[in-house]
């Protein structure tokens, strides 16, 4: 076998259909029934399938323009909710068998574990096989966190992967973990109309995005009613007598809730694989540590996706399994992690690339914000989003754009503009001479631009800008003509 996958997740897919692309003999390894990894069953697309639900459903998204009362469905349940998950999950692992033997991918079902560098055994209740390959690309993702000391039921106390099998919605729940699987269900259930408490031992929610943006975000969930612990560590959770949930804050404080969501931190799950015996020792988490093409300790062992820390999405996750492939048979392939975007879909949704305003404080490089408000636009004004908000960064002196930020409806979309023009180096100009469809939250693009070029004339006072219109590196087609004659 030219190359063995462990893990069909997102990451696994794209590391095998690559090898499969360049002629490769290509074996995947399974070890759960349905195909796709914690993506797919568990996490990024039942969970944004829930969501979707959840915020038609609720109608939360239209209060704005139709009242506080207005929702589409009296007393959403959990089977409502689950129903669009389960459609999304089927088709998506109907899909992935068709790409897998459209490229002629061998699909195994087992449990793997490393013989020697260079087998692999694969486990099942009543046999076993190994088979040899040159390469092999481990993406076995993560599971959630189950710290000793927390009593999980599934029931009442429950992990990420627990909540997706609530058998009704509870009327309250306390959420330990700001991160972005807390901050998500926290807005989900919310809207759902249960009494969230969000505990966070960070002074703020995901540290990794603009402080603006954040503090925008915070300001929105309470005002959906969640109650912000942040700061507040957890030292203790019990089941009261009355079956309610008690957590005990580092501080004194009692919180009660009748369900507990624990989502602090994930495990990669490595620990059945026998990496200690071929050279590969996975940290305390069971991540494994890999140089910039995803080469482990193991040159000829690869891993990829959440199983290597963060940022663990499934779309990063995509290309790390592309480019680890690519690598592997000598296939020239470019991938710059600078320019990889994350979202996070709470509600409002989060999305971002490139710099933060702290990261170019700390880099000591000059820059401007521009900055247009939903509330500004014409289609913000329609969709009813009043604090939606688009962010650039711009460096001072060459104009070029360093960083997008965006909050608010179709954020995840609108950010692929910025990442193209960060891209090609693009400045600030562009999207001041670009024209956008009218109506369109895209046209924060210009209002965002013009507003941060505003700011970087009252910085240059006299000073003239050096560059001009003929910095943006136009098709032929779009340049300016004059008027044309009359034949």
């Amino acid at each position: 076998m030219d190359l063995v996958v462990i893990g069909s997740g997102p990451a696994g897919q794209r590391a095998a259909i690559q090898a499969a692309k360049l002629g490769k003999q290509v074996a995947l390894i399974e070890r759960n029934q349905a195909l796709g990894g914690v993506c797919i069953n568990t996490g990024t697309i039942p969970s944004k399938a829930l969501r979707e639900a959840v915020v038609y459903l609720t109608g939360v998204g239209q209060r704005r323009l139709y009242g506080q009362s207005y929702n589409v469905k009296q007393d959403v349940t959990v089977e409502d909710l689950i129903y669009r998950s389960e459609g999304v999950i089927r088709s998506e692992i109907e899909l992935i068998r068709s790409h897998m033997a459209r490229n002629g991918v061998e699909m195994i079902a087992g449990v793997a574990e490393f013989v020697d560098p260079h087998t692999i055994k694969i486990m099942r209740p009543h046999n076993f096989e190994e088979i040899s390959t040159e390469y092999a690309v481990i993406a076995t993702g993560t599971t959630p966190a189950r710290p000793s000391n927390v009593p999980f039921d599934d029931a009442r106390i429950i992990d990420s992967d627990g909540i997706l099998h609530l058998s009704r919605l509870p009327k309250s729940m306390i959420i330990v973990g700001g991160g972005v699987i807390g901050t998500e269900y926290a807005c989900m259930m919310a809207a759902l109309d249960v009494r969230v408490i969000l505990t966070e031992a960070r002074d703020r929610l995901l540290d990794f995005v603009d402080s603006e943006i954040i503090e925008s975000l915070q300001y929105q969930m309470r005002s959906a009613g969640i109650t912000l612990r942040l700061g507040e560590r957890v030292e203790d959770i019990n089941v009261m007598r009355d079956g309610l949930v008690e957590a005990t804050l580092h501080s004194g404080k009692h919180l009660v809730a009748e369900t507990l969501l624990y989502c602090i931190g994930r495990q990669g799950a490595t620990s059945e694989l026998g990496l200690d015996g071929i050279g590969i020792v996975p940290d305390s988490r069971g991540r494994i540590t890999v140089n910039e093409n995803y080469q482990t300790a193991v040159p000829h062992v690869y891993a990829v996706g959440d199983v290597i820390g963060f940022p663990a999405l499934a779309s990063t996750s995509m290309e790390q399994g592309r480019h680890a492939a690519c690598h592997a048979f000598n296939e020239p392939c470019t991938s710059v992690p600078e320019l990889f975007p994350y979202g996070v879909y709470a509600i409002p949704e989060i999305s971002m690339v490139g710099k933060t305003e702290a990261q170019l404080t700390a880099e000591g490089i000059p820059y401007e914000a521009g900055i247009a408000q939903y509330r500004e636009i014409a289609r913000g004004q329609i969709i009813g989003d009043e604090f939606g908000m688009l962010k650039l960064l711009i460096h001072e002196e060459t104009r070029q754009i360093l960083g997008v930020h965006a909050i608010g409806t179709g954020a995840t979309e609108l950010i692929h503009i910025g990442q193209a023009v960060i891209a090609f180096k693009g400045t600030v100009d562009y999207f001041i001479n670009s024209v956008f469809n009218y109506p369109t939250l895209a046209e924060c693009y210009k209002v965002a631009a013009l507003n941060g070029s505003n700011k970087l004339r009252s910085i240059s006072g006299s000073r003239s800008y050096s560059g001009s219109n003929s910095d943006l590196v136009l098709p032929t087609v779009f340049k300016a003509k004059g008027p044309r004659r009359a034949a």
